[in-house]
């Protein structure tokens, strides 16, 4: 069995894109996965395969199910174990003085920009907030905290032309402890 991460953008429990975690879980189990598990209510969802998966379909599968369910049209980010443990590792805000991990997220992206969208976006700055792209994700670490910053989902989703959902650093560590004991 092998494990994914979904991240799913603007999903909560109340307000905008309303959907219960049960029913979330109770709609990957009809797509055929197994383990189902979700973390907090924003959309997080831990779960098990057992074949190869294109992570492009299965993230249109997902989509298109949330679609015909619950009629929310959001979009989905999949990563792996293996990646979640690498964007653990290459977090360069990690070795910053005095490093708090309440001021540090990842935007996943449901690709990688491109070097245009890169270079573009190395233009941009709202100091003392950083961020570093990294393939597919944006790594964000806001030492005044995230309150003020413009560094986020929708910031760079205008800026650069991608989509993405933002998650804080004891989410995504939390995450892939929960993965990782499967």
């Amino acid at each position: 069995m092998k494990t994914l991460i979904s991240f799913l953008r603007g999903v909560n429990m109340a307000g905008h894109n309303k959907i219960k975690m049960a029913e979330l879980a109770d709609l990957y189990n009809a797509l055929g996965f197994s383990d189902v598990e979700t973390f907090i209510q924003s959309g997080n969802v831990i779960f098990s395969y057992e074949h190869d998966l294109n992570f492009e379909e299965t993230s249109a599968k997902i989509e298109k199910r949330i679609l015909e369910k619950f009629n929310y049209s959001i979009p989905v980010m999949l990563r792996s174990t293996e990646e979640m443990k690498h964007i653990i590792a290459v977090n360069p805000f990690l070795t910053e003085r005095d490093f708090d991990p309440a001021k540090a997220a990842v935007i996943f992206l449901n690709k990688a920009p491109g070097k245009t969208e890169v270079l573009k976006a190395s233009s941009l700055e709202s100091p003392p907030d950083k961020f570093w792209i990294n393939g597919s994700e944006i790594f964000i670490y806001c030492p005044n905290g995230f309150a003020k910053t413009k560094l986020y989902s929708h910031f760079f989703e205008k800026k650069i032309d991608v989509i993405g959902t933002a998650r804080n650093w004891k989410t995504i560590t939390t995450i892939l402890s929960l993965a990782e004991k499967r």
